[in-house]
């Protein structure tokens, strides 16, 4: 069992190959990875909460220092600038001196805007990746995002090292403790906010800290997909309660969601049948197969439930067909999953960036590849009665095979989600979610 500094170590040591690779591409010399810049809020003195290049957390678990540098070549030990300014109004962070700080070369720097002299002398041989052009040209740096070394990087990250499948598995640690909470609260009867505190508090993580907004829905609302607002008062009944929230480790997310009844009812069969679609499509993510198909199985899986539960009169392949399931799953069956929720790298065919688009019937799947090990994907199927899609649907000629009557029995429920995070090992799948007790 390698311990976490063996598999920093030798994540450090991947990240140094593919930039060497990466420069070769475009006939550079190094990288210079900017970790970002503190915005300020329009016509006032307040900043927005920081949120870093990805492609510099990539290379260590700092996320909350603006104006960091970075400058790689892929042989030479990584050279890091870090901020560390004079400043009574807000904390300084400390001198690095965690695990990952020996496998840099440390320069501390005080002011922002010094940073020129710790730069490569010889610009044109580098080039800038991050967010702020301007800043990056007035270094005397032409070369920003080159597209030849941010495809090479990006594909790659698909593949997860052992350091980051364990800073995932950790993630899922901390979101698993806020769902459990969270269930616990909506059973209470609680409202919205309070369920959203309840888990900030259990997986200690406020709004700056999740990965991104918390979806904590009650009754109509889960039939928003992303529902991001609160409601501070709880309803008179909590009947209906999906949650799609994750958590951070070390940068990486974790991105889990799950779906209650109130009552053992009709939408809690609902929920019992689209749980069983998730395991049972968790189980077909295999390396080899193409996420696609999974996508398309889910329609298969939504389709029989429909017809199971009386809802469409019509059999599950004809409901496919004609496109009616698409009204009740209306997005993509998952993503990969990484440095950001929805990681980068999803949509193209190669390492060069050539594009592989979603299916034009499916535009909103997030990833098109196939499925290899060491890759970390969500699948999270849903069924939900949204109002203006089923009204488009009741004015087109399908609307004859819908059992109305049942649709306005589910409307007040909104929606189901299930959401698990899967580590595709080479002889099986890890599904961190489930490992964890969440059912």
């Amino acid at each position: 069992m390698t311990t976490h500094h063996e598999a920093y170590k030798e994540h450090i040591a991947t990240l140094q190959a593919r930039t060497k690779e990466a420069l070769q591409r475009e006939g550079l010399d190094g990288l210079v990875i900017h970790s970002g810049q503190s915005k300020r809020l329009f016509l006032d003195d307040n900043h927005y909460p920081f949120k870093v290049n990805p492609q510099f957390k990539a290379w260590l678990p700092v996320i909350d220092n603006p104006n960091c540098w970075l400058v790689v070549n892929g042989q030479d030990k990584p050279k890091l600038i870090f901020y560390r300014p004079v400043d009574f109004w807000h904390k300084v962070p400390p001198e690095p001196s965690a695990f990952w700080a020996e496998h840099f070369d440390i320069v501390l720097l005080k002011q922002a805007d010094a940073v020129e002299k710790h730069l490569p002398y010889d610009k044109p041989r580098f080039a800038y990746i991050g967010e702020y052009i301007e800043v990056a040209r007035a270094l005397g740096f032409n070369n920003v995002n080159p597209d030849r070394v941010l495809h090479y990087l990006h594909y790659q990250r698909a593949y997860k090292t052992d350091y980051e499948l364990e800073c995932m598995r950790e993630a899922n640690k901390l979101a698993v403790a806020g769902h459990r909470a969270a269930a616990q609260a909506f059973h209470d009867g609680k409202s919205e906010f309070d369920i959203n505190q309840a888990y900030a508090l259990a997986s200690r993580q406020g709004d700056n800290d999740v990965p991104y907004t918390s979806i904590v829905a009650l009754n109509e609302h889960t039939a928003i997909l992303h529902y991001m607002q609160c409601d501070t008062v709880a309803p008179a009944y909590n009947r209906s309660f999906l949650i799609d929230a994750g958590a951070t480790y070390h940068g990486y997310a974790a991105d889990i969601t799950r779906t209650y009844s109130r009552e053992d009812d009709r939408f809690a069969e609902l929920i019992q049948r689209m749980d069983k679609v998730t395991t049972t499509l968790c189980d077909t993510l295999k390396p080899n197969v193409a996420y696609t198909d999974i996508h398309l199985l889910a329609h298969d899986g939504v389709a029989q439930i429909l017809h199971d539960m009386g809802i469409v009169n019509l059999q599950p392949q004809d409901m496919v067909e004609q496109g009616i399931t698409r009204t009740f799953f209306p997005h993509g069956i998952g993503h990969f999953l990484g440095l950001q929720v929805h990681d980068v790298g999803g949509l193209v065919n190669d390492d060069r960036g050539t594009p592989k688009p979603s299916p034009e019937d499916h535009p909103f799947l997030r990833c098109t590849r196939m499925v290899e090990p060491r890759q970390v994907f969500t699948i999270e199927p849903g069924l939900y009665f949204i109002d203006s899609l089923l009204a488009d649907l009741k004015t087109s000629a399908a609307s004859k095979y819908i059992n109305w009557d049942k649709v306005d029995l589910f409307r007040p429920y909104g929606g189901i989600r299930i959401e698990d995070n899967i580590i595709v090992h080479r002889d099986r799948n890890e599904n961190m979610t489930r490992d964890l007790g969440l059912k």
